[in-house]
C-alpha cells in the first residue's frame, strides 16, 4: 500500500486486481501499526471504512462502479463535518464543531467511491503552522521523528506520506494545506477562492478559508479537484464557473509556459539548502522548455499585513465563545491569537478587506500580464524540531509562526491557487518544496506545470523510512 497513488489504485481496483476490502484492511493494519509513532489521527472508522469498502466491493463485482475513486482509502481533516463522526478541529471537546449537512467535498468524493478511513490529527482549531496538538498529540514528521509536520492540516500531511491514507482533504487559510505538504514531501494545492464548497467545514477566517486536496502526486491532486470543484447552493461563495477536466490537460508539457521567479520577499532569509532546492526546480522547469524569467511583484508584506487583521478579527468571531466561556481548554498560543482579535476595530477590519481587493487586482492585473504562472519556495527552511518551534514566550511561538508561514500566507490574500510540489531533501532527509502560483481558477496550469515537474524530478518516488 505504501506504493499505491489514488491512480495507481483505483485502476488496479477497476482490474480487479486488488479488491476495496483488501485496501482498506491494508491501510487500517497500517495505521494500526504505525499511528502510535505519528499521532496523525484523531478518530479512526475501522467498522465503518469496513463496511464501506464491502459495499464497493459487492457493487465492483456486480460491474457498477461509482467513479474514479471507487474504493480507494482516504481521510479527512478533524474539521470537516462527517456523518456519524465526531469533529473536534483539534480541541479537547470532541464534538467541538456540528453542522446541519455533512461537508460537501467529502459528500462528493464519496459519491465517487472513496473510502473514509478517520479524522485527522490538526493544530488546535486549524491555528499554527507546526502541527502540535495539547490535546491529541503532536504529529510527527515521518521523515525525521520530532520534527514539525507543518500545520494546521498535520495529520493529513503525515498520513498520506506514511502511505496510511491515499488521499486526504485540508484546509488553508495561511498555508494549513500547503506547509505540511512541504514539510512531509507530498502535494498539496489551494484551489482558487471560491474553486472548492467550504459548506460543512469549520470556518477559521471566512474571507481566506479554502479547502483543497493533499495527496502523493500531482496526477492525484488532479483527480480529487475534479471531484470537489464546482458550485454549491450551500456555499454562497463557491463559484459558479464550469469545471475543467484537469486530467486531461495533465500531460500536456510546458513547452513556450513563460514562468516568473518572483525575486523579491520570497527568496530573503531562507535555509541554503532550501534555495538551492527551489533554484534546481526552476532549472529543471527551464530545462522542459518553460519561458523562466525573474519578475518582481508588489510588496507582500503589505498583503501579510491586511490578512493577519482579517483572520484575527473573523476568527475571534467564529470562536468567541470558547474563548470567553472555556479559555482554560484552549493552548497558551492559540488563545492569545484569538484574544487580539477582541480588539480589532471594524473600522480597522473593513479598511483590510477593502485593501485587500485593490492589492489582489493590481497584483494580478500587473503580474499576469507577463507570465501564465508563478514559482516561489513554499517553506523558509526544512520541518524544525518541535521542541524549538514550541520553546520560549508566548510571544516567541507566535513571531515564529510568522516567520514559518510568510512564503504562503499571501497567496490567501490574494485567493490565487498554490500548488506545494516536493523538490528534494535537505541533508538530513527532511523534504524541500516549492510553489506553483496561477491566475485566478487556472489550476489547470498549475498542475501542468507540477506535473511536468515531477514526473522529471522523481522526488515523489521517495517514501519514508517507517518499515
Amino acid at each position: 500500500m505504501s506504493d499505491w497513488t489514488i491512480a495507481t489504485l483505483a485502476e488496479a481496483i477497476r482490474a480487479r486486481e486488488v479488491s476495496p476490502v483488501e485496501a482498506t484492511r491494508t491501510c487500517l493494519e497500517r495505521i494500526e501499526r504505525l499511528e502510535g509513532r505519528l499521532r496523525s489521527f484523531i478518530t479512526v472508522d475501522a467498522e465503518g471504512a469496513l463496511r464501506a469498502a464491502r459495499t464497493l466491493e459487492a457493487e465492483a463485482v456486480a460491474g457498477r462502479v461509482r467513479g474514479l475513486l471507487h474504493g480507494v482509502p482516504m481521510a479527512w481533516k478533524d474539521l470537516c463535518h462527517v456523518r456519524g463522526l465526531p469533529t473536534s478541529c483539534g480541541t479537547k471537546t470532541a464534538e467541538y464543531f456540528r453542522a446541519d449537512h455533512e461537508c460537501t467535498a467529502v459528500r462528493r468524493l464519496r459519491r465517487m467511491g472513496a473510502i473514509t478511513l478517520g479524522k485527522l490529527n490538526m493544530t488546535e482549531l486549524a491555528l499554527g503552522p507546526f502541527g502540535d496538538n495539547p490535546h491529541h498529540g503532536d504529529v510527527q514528521n515521518p521523515w525525521r521523528p520530532g520534527h514539525s509536520a507543518g500545520g494546521s492540516s498535520s495529520g493529513a500531511g503525515a498520513a498520506v506520506a506514511a502511505g496510511l491514507a491515499l488521499g486526504a482533504l485540508g484546509s488553508d487559510t495561511g498555508g494549513s494545506i500547503r506547509l505540511p505538504a512541504a514539510c512531509c514531501g507530498i502535494v498539496g494545492l489551494k484551489p482558487t477562492y471560491g474553486r472548492v464548497s467550504r459548506a460543512g467545514v469549520m470556518a477559521l477566517s471566512w474571507s481566506l478559508d479554502h479547502l483543497g486536496p493533499m495527496t502523493r502526486t500531482v496526477r492525484d491532486a488532479a483527480l480529487l479537484l475534479g471531484a470537489i470543484a464546482g458550485h454549491d447552493p450551500r456555499d454562497a461563495t463557491s463559484s459558479r464557473r464550469s469545471v475543467p477536466d484537469y486530467i486531461a490537460t495533465l500531460d500536456g508539457g510546458v513547452a513556450g509556459l513563460r514562468v516568473g521567479v518572483i525575486e523579491n520577499y520570497y527568496f530573503h532569509d531562507l535555509h541554503p539548502e532550501m534555495e538551492a532546492g527551489a533554484r534546481a526546480a526552476v532549472e529543471l522547469i527551464a530545462g522542459l522548455g518553460a519561458r523562466v524569467g525573474e519578475i518582481r511583484v508588489p510588496d507582500p508584506e503589505s498583503m501579510v499585513g491586511v490578512c493577519n487583521i482579517i483572520a484575527r478579527a473573523e476568527s475571534s468571531t467564529v470562536h468567541a465563545r470558547v474563548v470567553r466561556e472555556r479559555p482554560h481548554e484552549l493552548g497558551p498560543a492559540v488563545r492569545a491569537r484569538l484574544e487580539v482579535g477582541f480588539h480589532i476595530s471594524a473600522h480597522d477590519y473593513l479598511q483590510a478587506l477593502r485593501l485587500r481587493s485593490r492589492l489582489t487586482r493590481e497584483f494580478i492585473a500587473e503580474v499576469f500580464a507577463e507570465v501564465d504562472a508563478l514559482v516561489v519556495p513554499a517553506i523558509p527552511e526544512p520541518a524544525p524540531a518541535l521542541v524549538d518551534a514550541k520553546a520560549g514566550s508566548v510571544d516567541d511561538v507566535i513571531r515564529r509562526m510568522g516567520r514559518f508561514s510568510r512564503l504562503t500566507r499571501p497567496l490567501n490574500g490574494l485567493g490565487l491557487p498554490a500548488l506545494a510540489v516536493p523538490c528534494g531533501f535537505s541533508s538530513d532527509g527532511r523534504p524541500l518544496a516549492f510553489q506553483i502560483v496561477g491566475r485566478p481558477f487556472d489550476e489547470a496550469t498549475v498542475l501542468r506545470l507540477g506535473h511536468a515537474y515531477e514526473q522529471a524530478a522523481g522526488w515523489h518516488r521517495r517514501r519514508p523510512p517507517l518499515d
